[in-house]
């Protein structure tokens, strides 16, 4: 009976928010879509084509490409049983699909798995990041063809792995300092992924990137990366310099370090990103050898989209009035050993956020989840990934933006954990079926050719 009230209460949350829009749900999902995308239009036509073609292939990709679509939904459907007014303002990542997860090196030296996207980051309540991963986690089961129940046991795990680890960390068994996903602590498809990062190289990086002529290293040019005109090409430049003043000087390299070699705009990466620009920046790495050249990526960022369901949350002056600040700091707090090259910096008014593309950077494939004991088990090492970000985003990175324990106030606020499984399963599936139905409308949209940016 719970879960029928809940579902219906979902249903009739998603009836009120197109009586709000004045329009069917079909008609406001298109029209929001166009919305969302028309201001990147000028300036990312050929990227937006893209975003279009690959939301088109199936409910999960479409979900990933419509973030904001989610946070609308959030100021109208239920509330949670389990947020209180403290975890209202959890420092969160705002997009915890499965997908933004991953392996990679952190500034140890480690090869660790965890979360590894920021776009979204801001103030808001836990439970969206738990309802936006278990969405994503209905939507990819039943792509590879998992049962209901097989789903949901999927679901479970992870909200059970995520409450046991804030717990752990209450009673100081571990603590989220320096708790870290690791080959050692690990199984499955997420211990492989770790694997596969702590074997890539810098030298694969560089070959898939760049080519050398007479000793001097430049990238290529292809489809993916567009050369640019010489007056983006020297604020580029320029802001390169600006971002090196937004790393903390006590982990600044050598000036040379820095020394910009070649530019390129980067296309076809990402999926909710799609639209804005992003440029590659070859820069001259440790040394004057070609062999270490490092690659940043600038990524233009706007407003968070946590930010429609709770406007105000983390006032702009927290992040230097830079939305590339925003994602940069939300990096720094959500990880143990962040990467010492983030940082953030602006081009033509713009704000954009720089990190490394690194060479050790692996993507989570969900495809690879084939069977439910292989998704089951994942999701152990997904919750705790989620749980060890939350917990550290709070008074153990910058006391001034949450003044207190998240780990602490989150486990008092969970009075039920079965509950808390139950809430979380019956809103992702809830949730999921309309994501189906709202792809279906954008599939209509798209075939009829409809301008959707």
């Amino acid at each position: 009976m719970k879960k029928s009230l809940i579902s219906l209460a979902l249903i009739l949350g998603f009836a009120s928010h197109a009586a709000d829009a004045q329009t069917s749900r079909p008609t406001w999902v298109v029209n929001d879509i166009y919305n969302y995308n028309h201001p990147y239009a000028a300036a990312d036509s050929a990227d937006l084509a893209t975003k279009m073609q690959t939301m088109n292939g199936s409910a999960f990709y479409f979900y990933r490409g419509t973030a904001d679509i989610f946070y609308h939904d959030m100021t109208t459907l239920p509330a949670s049983a389990y947020v209180d007014a403290t975890t209202e303002d959890t420092w969160i990542g705002g997009d915890a699909h499965i997908c933004n997860f991953g392996a990679y090196q952190d500034s140890s030296g480690n090869f660790v798995f965890g979360v590894n996207d920021f776009d979204e980051g801001y103030l808001g309540q836990y439970v969206w990041d738990l309802r936006r991963a278990a969405v994503s986690i209905v939507l990819a089961g039943q792509e590879e063809g998992l049962s209901t129940s097989n789903i949901t046991t999927a679901i479970n795990t992870f909200v059970s792995a995520y409450v046991s680890e804030l717990q752990a960390f209450v009673k100081s068994s571990k603590t989220e300092k320096n708790f870290e996903l690791t080959n050692s602590n690990t199984s499955g498809v997420v211990q492989s992924l770790i694997g596969t990062s702590s074997n890539d190289t810098r030298k694969s990086l560089l070959s898939n990137y760049t080519t050398t002529s007479n000793g001097v290293r430049t990238f290529l040019t292809n489809s993916e990366l567009a050369t640019v005109s010489q007056t983006a090409y020297s604020q580029i430049v320029s802001a390169v310099a600006a971002y090196v003043q937004s790393i903390s000087s006590s982990k600044q390299y050598a000036a040379g370090y820095y020394t910009v070699k070649d530019v390129r705009q980067r296309f076809g990466e990402g999926t909710g990103s799609l639209g804005k620009l992003r440029y590659y920046v070859l820069i001259e790495g440790p040394s004057t050898s070609d062999s270490d050249d490092v690659i940043l990526d600038l990524k233009q960022e706007a407003a968070s989209n946590v930010a429609i369901a709770d406007p105000g949350q983390l006032p702009a002056t927290d992040y230097a009035n830079n939305e590339g600040d925003r994602a940069a700091r939300t990096n720094k707090a959500q990880l143990p050993n962040a990467a010492v090259l983030i940082g953030y910096t602006t081009i033509n008014g713009v704000p954009y956020y720089v990190s490394e593309k690194s060479p050790f950077a692996e993507g989570f494939d969900y495809t690879q989840l084939t069977s439910s004991g292989k998704f089951n088990t994942a999701m152990t090492y997904f919750g705790q990934a989620l749980a060890a970000a939350h917990a550290l985003s709070d008074n153990d990175y910058d006391s001034t933006v949450v003044p207190y324990s998240e780990e602490t106030q989150i486990t008092q606020a969970i009075t039920s954990v079965s509950g808390l499984q139950s809430e979380i399963s019956t809103f992702a599936f809830s949730y999921a079926q309309q994501v189906n139905l709202d792809w279906q409308s954008f599939k209509t949209a798209y075939a009829a050719g409809t301008p959707l940016y």
